[in-house]
């Protein structure tokens, strides 16, 4: 249950500290003290969407934490699947947001993001507010309604998973069917592209060693002038003059004869001589890449057609001979594909057919599972109206089979009569203000106890309604609260009486500023407060009496 609420800069409230207990809690003020706004710190703890307007001006944050007390055991799942661990038996939720729209989450003390927070706080609190009364005039919704009472999670899921797979392979045959024309042309377009890249059989590298060879061959007359001019200082003439091959020997031999005079000399000696076959060696090479060279027209000729082929493909396709490769392949894969599509699509008509009944068969269960559901949701809803002063009301639920959709192949409607003798109408055309209220009350109550949550919060479900009336409503939120930790926003009287805790929200003004505090009243407390509820800020004896009353009756 929820033990203990802080918050901080939220609208009017700077500062307050609520402490809640078991059973059935009631928060009443005056209109506009602030009582929504506990609900919204509430909200926000759990993770749920916030608007930064409810930083409390001047503030540039906001923050709010929640003590929750021995939680249930699908919240303690989800902690252990994360990780987290209880504290004394405690959990602890944290959420601190800006001006600027940001957050910073913990829960016990690690940081958390807002889907884990929303993750984790999913089975501690469920709020009905009043908006929420309206969902009952959405028939699209109440299909919701019949699975959370079922206990349908588990087959829904199933069911959805499967169809979805059948609306993902029928929408594959829809484009192929409808693409028929596109898949031609693109077929013709990847043939003549593979056919084109094929026959010019790239390969890597070649660019580059094409382009090396022709500079060669441009160049061959002046690089074999440069080469014989490099050889003749090398070798000389065969004649007078000695190259540089020949004049390093003889160096050489000097050197090393003077080394055997001098061995201080022996390393340059070496060097020398190590530098003498470098030369030696340089000289072969120079003279072999000599007379490799030839002016060749027709090879010259041969390299630039080939290497104006691959600019061509490479400005086309890729600007590397890789990627052209690869281009190659990637579309070789999808002619491919496109060429096998009759065989594709037979393929994919048997897988569609074969998930269509298997849809149809989880639907089909899902459905008489729901018109089981449905007929004790009816029953037990009716029953709970009845005991909340709507004795004629009769409440249905309209089922029809409808085709294959998200949720099944059910159309659920809830239907209703609030006079005796009235045919049932769909709600919204039907139920007023309080009604809807009751019947919110009604569906939630039995809600509650097929799938419990630790804490259920309601926000002013009383709404429209008086007398007898919030009377019956009073009994049966105290009836949940048996079960359940019960949080009531209440403007009734007979309602806020049959608390066993009551807090009071008031505001106040302080140095121009508005401040709201939350304060939980004793006897005398909640005594001045249900007279003021019953009649207004002037209190009365009468009204003092009737607060007594109402209190001595539930205490």
């Amino acid at each position: 249950m929820l033990s203990k609420l802080y918050i901080e800069n939220i609208a009017v409230i700077e500062k307050t500290e609520i402490d809640f207990q078991s059973g059935f809690n009631v928060l009443t003020g005056e209109t506009g003290a602030g009582k929504s706004i506990i609900i919204d710190a509430i909200t926000a703890v759990l993770g749920r969407r916030t608007s930064r307007e409810l930083v409390r001006t001047g503030a540039d944050s906001a923050f709010v934490s929640a003590t929750f007390t021995s939680p249930g055991r699908e919240t303690l799942r989800v902690l252990s699947e994360l990780g987290i661990e209880l504290s004394d038996g405690e959990l602890l939720l944290e959420r601190e947001f800006t001006l600027s729209g940001k957050n910073n989450c913990k829960i016990n003390g690690r940081p958390a993001n807002i889907a884990t927070l929303r993750q984790v706080s999913a089975s501690l609190i469920n709020i009905h507010g009043q908006h929420e009364s309206y969902e009952l005039m959405s028939p699209d919704l109440h299909i919701n309604y019949i699975d959370a009472y079922g206990g349908h999670s588990e087959l829904l899921e199933n069911y959805r998973e499967v169809y979805g797979e059948y609306k993902e392979i029928s929408r594959i045959l829809s484009g192929k069917e409808s693409d028929e024309r596109e898949r031609l042309r693109r077929a013709d377009l990847l043939r003549f592209q593979v056919e084109e890249l094929e026959s010019a059989d790239i390969s890597v590298g070649e660019y580059e060693t094409l382009t090396s060879e022709r500079n060669i061959l441009l160049n061959a007359t002046k690089l074999r002038e440069l080469l014989s001019t490099s050889l003749f200082y090398l070798n000389g003439d065969s004649g007078e003059i000695s190259g540089a091959v020949s004049l390093a020997s003889e160096s050489s031999d000097s050197l090393s004869c003077a080394a055997g005079l001098m061995p201080e000399l022996e390393e340059l000696s070496q060097r020398l001589t190590s530098a003498f076959y470098e030369l030696e060696d340089i000289s072969s090479e120079v003279s072999r890449t000599a007379d490799n060279i030839e002016s060749d027209p027709m090879r010259l000729e041969d390299v630039e057609q080939r290497l104006d082929l691959l600019t061509k493909l490479m400005k086309k396709y890729a600007p590397t001979e890789e990627e052209i490769l690869d281009y190659l392949s990637s579309i070789k894969e999808e002619l491919e594909t496109l060429e096998s599509y009759a065989e594709d699509r037979e393929q994919l008509i048997i897988k569609q057919q074969e998930k269509y009944r298997e849809a149809m068969r989880i639907a089909t269960e899902l459905s008489h599972v729901r018109r089981t559901s449905a007929h004790n949701f009816s029953s037990e809803v009716m029953e709970r109206m009845r005991l909340l002063d709507m004795p004629s009301a009769v409440f249905e639920v309209y089922q029809e089979n409808t085709d294959l959709a998200e949720n099944g192949i059910d159309k659920i409607e809830f239907l209703v009569s609030t006079n005796a003798g009235e045919p049932v109408k769909p709600v919204a055309k039907v139920a007023s203000g309080g009604e809807l209220s009751r019947m919110m009350l009604s569906v939630k109550t039995v809600l509650s106890e097929s799938d419990p949550t630790d804490t259920l919060i309601f926000d002013e479900v009383d709404s429209g309604i008086s007398g007898s009336a919030a009377q019956r409503v009073g009994n049966a939120l105290f009836d949940v609260s048996k079960s359940s930790q019960v949080l009531c926003v209440t403007h009734l009287p007979q309602i806020a009486a049959m608390a066993q805790t009551h807090y009071l929200i008031k505001k106040s003004e302080l140095n121009g500023r508005t401040f709201t505090d939350v304060t939980p009243l004793d006897r005398e407390g909640r005594i001045g407060e249900l007279s003021r509820i019953i009649g207004g800020e002037k209190l009365t004896d009468a009204s003092k009496k009737y607060a007594e009353e109402l209190l001595s009756v539930h205490s």
